[in-house]
């Protein structure tokens, strides 16, 4: 079963806002990145257009930002409801995405400390560069 990608629209922000901080607080404090209330809203409604909720067998589970262009696809942001993590579906996710983008490059950031790093990385996803905080990883679903 595939998940469903649904274009977010203004009265899931208070949901995706709330999502937001469930999921990314620990893991950003972590890395000594500190958010204000303000700057999570402002993380969210960057490229907002570009949000979805992720529906599974009829239930949200999370939210996904992605771009697509001519020859790439950027992951901005998996977000997993705690309820639903840790049983695939950021991998069910991620691998549709790779199938369904085939030949295009997939980029994405992850935070260095996140969990999720592990995962990318036994999807095939290398790491191309890094900053402070977070490595750039990209993979090529050809």
């Amino acid at each position: 079963m595939r998940c469903e990608f649904i274009p977010a629209t203004e009265k899931d922000k208070t949901y995706l806002l709330d999502l937001r901080k469930l999921t990314m607080v620990e893991h950003l404090e972590k890395s000594g990145q500190f958010l204000s209330d303000a700057q999570h809203e402002y993380r969210l409604n960057d490229a907002y257009e570009c949000s979805y909720l992720v529906m599974y067998a009829n239930e949200l589970i999370g939210t996904l930002k992605y771009r697509v262009s001519e020859a790439t696809v950027e992951i901005m942001q998996i977000q997993i409801h705690p309820l639903f993590q840790r049983q695939g579906f950021g991998q069910k996710i991620l691998q549709q995405i790779i199938t369904d983008s085939k030949p295009k490059l997939i980029e994405l950031t992850v935070l260095k400390q996140h969990p999720a790093l592990q995962l990318y990385k036994r999807l095939g996803f290398e790491i191309t560069g890094e900053d402070q905080h977070e490595y750039f990883m990209q993979i090529s679903s050809s």
